[in-house]
């Protein structure tokens, strides 16, 4: 563990000739044939532009995803095409030194939130994100990480979860959430479960819900005790983030991934569920088996499709009387555009609200809110972050809407950051504090 962080840890010094082969075998190894075949397909028709956030918000040339891809794929051709080594001028190939690492870093992880807009509107269906984590990927295994990106990736390696907070922290915040589910029950014999072995369900979240959202876990109990559901949580590893997927790191995140693994697998519980997490879907319902070269052994299932289940199956009853004001939906671009959950969140909604407003555009099509590719992690672009998300705060306001639902917690630090700075009046919440407002508690409504 203590190799794999100080592999990634940032370099002092300028990087040497030795590190930079490094990086380019690592490029070259994280790129296929097809998506190499389509990225050199680029017809530079500008539709890409229109549909990334960031050119948007600043027009400039550097944050169009058609340069952003031309930047990576110059290394390629001058490093790994004869035409690149031969006539480097003529096919716009450029060598991987100093200055073009430099680029990568301030381009590729700050003007890039891997959201995945430009693909879908790509003439060519170029895959840019996945050029662009390859990109992450050879800057990784040279410790060019952004420092605030590689420290939250570390937090998460040490300590379980990517805030580093304590056991005993955890534990104390769970004890608390009890003695108020208690109370709002009326039934002092219930308990949050935890380290329970043998329940059907192992239950994960974002570890900004004890350190600042902890009335989502009160709601998620709640929701799960009103189902009669068999649950609990981990007192070790119960992190559903995984920032291994946005710095590039696959060794990183395939061992956070393998924490939620291994601790259903310990406990023995027959299905993992991820909390409200775009990217924490992504990485550990699609990515993880990759990252660690083994099939799933037990179902992976989002939180959202076990609340639609709970409704379908009668499991549960909301009451959209109680839920009055105007709500819109934000889509996380990675549990929607990437990870296909995308009508259940909807069927939710419009079960438990009185009013449910679309954004335009929605569903694959959305605007990603900014926060995605690890951008909140990275402070030094926090300025430019803001700025493209204008376009996710002028889709809300269309809306008139005065609370705007996400099922991601790192939607949801975004999209309260884009309230104070645009003056936008809303209310964040998630689904499951939206399930919990409206539910109908057993022998009550």
């Amino acid at each position: 563990m203590t190799e794999l962080i100080a592999a990634s840890t940032p370099p002092k010094v300028e990087v040497t000739e030795e590190q930079i082969q490094t990086a380019l075998k690592v490029f070259f190894s994280k790129l296929s044939a097809a998506e190499v075949s389509a990225a050199q397909s680029c017809v530079r028709c500008g539709l890409c532009a229109d549909s990334c956030h960031y050119h948007l918000s600043d027009a400039e040339t550097a944050s169009m995803p058609t340069y952003k891809l031309n930047l990576a794929l110059a290394v390629f051709k001058r490093h790994f095409t004869w035409m690149g080594l031969i006539f480097p001028g003529f096919v716009g190939a450029k060598k991987l030194d100093q200055a073009m690492l430099e680029e990568w870093v301030d381009t590729l992880y700050g003007r890039c939130s891997m959201c995945g807009r430009c693909t879908i509107n790509c003439t060519s269906g170029i895959n840019i994100p996945a050029i662009v984590r390859a990109a992450r990927s050879a800057m990784a295994a040279i410790g060019m990480v952004p420092k605030e990106l590689q420290s939250t990736v570390n937090a998460a390696v040490e300590s379980g979860n990517n805030m580093a907070i304590p056991q005993a922290d955890w534990l104390d915040t769970l004890s608390w959430i009890e003695e108020e589910l208690q109370a709002e029950m009326g039934d002092e014999t219930i308990k949050i479960p935890i380290d329970q072995p043998g329940k059907r369900l192992l239950y994960t979240v974002n570890p900004r819900e004890p350190k600042f959202y902890p009335l989502s876990l009160l709601a998620a109990a709640k929701i799960f005790h009103a189902a009669g559901e068999s649950w609990t949580f981990s007192s070790q590893f119960y992190d559903v983030t995984n920032y291994g997927l946005f710095s590039g790191d696959d060794a990183h995140a395939g061992l956070i991934s393998g924490h939620l693994q291994e601790a259903r697998k310990k406990l023995g519980a027959e299905i993992l569920v991820l909390g409200e997490c775009g990217h924490g879907y992504s990485a550990n319902r699609w990515d993880a088996a990759q990252w660690n070269r083994e099939e799933q052994d037990a179902p992976i299932l989002s939180v959202i499709e076990i609340l639609h289940q709970y409704l379908s199956q009668g499991r549960i009853r909301v009451n959209p009387q109680l839920i009055q004001k105007r709500v819109t939906l934000h889509d996380p671009c990675n549990l929607v555009r990437h990870g296909g959950i995308i009508e259940e969140q909807r069927d939710i909604l419009k079960l438990a609200v009185s009013d449910f407003v679309e954004m335009i555009p929605n569903r694959q099509k959305n605007f990603c809110c900014g926060g995605g590719g690890g951008q909140l992690s990275m402070t030094r672009f926090s300025k430019r972050r803001l700025a493209a998300g204008k376009v996710k705060a002028d889709q809300i306001r269309s809306t008139s809407a005065k609370v705007v639902v996400t099922p991601c917690h790192n939607c949801v630090d975004q999209l309260s950051e884009l309230n104070r700075e645009y003056k936008l009046g809303v209310e964040i919440k998630s689904i499951v504090e939206i399930v919990g407002d409206a539910l109908v508690l057993p022998g009550k409504g």
